[in-house]
C-alpha cells in the first residue's frame, strides 16, 4: 500500500510542511491550555458550591435539633454527594488514572450504601467496584497511576 503523506525534496513544500506542523503544534497547545483553565475555573465554581452545600447542612444539623439526625438517609444522601463533589474537583485539578478511579469507585459505592433498589442492582455495583479494583492492580502500572493524563503545555 502506497504511503499517502506527502514527500518533497522540494525546499518550498518542505519548508510548508515544517510551518504548519509548528503552527498545529500551537494551536493544539493554546486549545489544551484553554481547556485546563476552563477545567480549573469548574473546579473552582464546583467547590464553591460544595462549601455552600456543607454550609447549609450544618445549618441545619445545629437549626433543627434532633430532626435532621431522626432521618439518616437523608444526611447521608447529602453528606456523600458533597464527598463526591470533593472528589470530583480533585480529579478535575489531577487528572490521573488513580483519582479517575477513586471517583468512580466513591460514586458507586454513594449508590449501593444510599439506595436499597434491589439485590441484583447491590450485585451488579459490587461487581463495577471489584472490576475498578482490578483495573488498578493489573491494567494500570503502578508508574502510570501518579503520572498526569494529560500534560499542559
Amino acid at each position: 500500500m502506497a504511503n499517502h503523506t506527502p514527500h518533497s525534496e522540494d525546499p518550498k513544500v518542505q519548508a510548508y510542511l515544517q510551518k504548519t506542523a509548528k503552527r498545529d503544534h500551537r494551536m493544539d497547545s493554546i486549545f489544551r491550555r484553554v481547556l485546563h483553565w476552563i477545567e480549573r475555573f469548574i473546579a473552582i465554581m464546583t467547590i464553591i458550591a460544595l462549601l455552600g452545600a456543607l454550609g447549609i447542612e450544618i445549618y441545619h444539623m445545629f437549626t433543627s435539633g434532633g430532626e435532621y439526625f431522626a432521618d439518616v438517609s437523608h444526611m447521608l444522601h447529602n453528606l456523600l454527594a458533597i464527598v463526591v463533589g470533593l472528589e470530583f474537583v480533585r480529579m478535575l485539578i489531577d487528572t490521573t488514572p488513580a483519582n479517575i478511579l477513586e471517583v468512580l469507585t466513591v460514586a458507586i459505592t454513594r449508590h449501593v450504601v444510599l439506595s436499597h433498589d434491589n439485590p441484583w442492582s447491590n450485585l451488579a455495583c459490587i461487581a463495577c467496584i471489584a472490576g475498578l479494583f482490578a483495573i488498578r492492580r493489573f491494567l494500570i502500572r503502578s508508574s502510570e497511576l501518579k503520572e498526569e493524563l494529560v500534560e499542559v503545555e
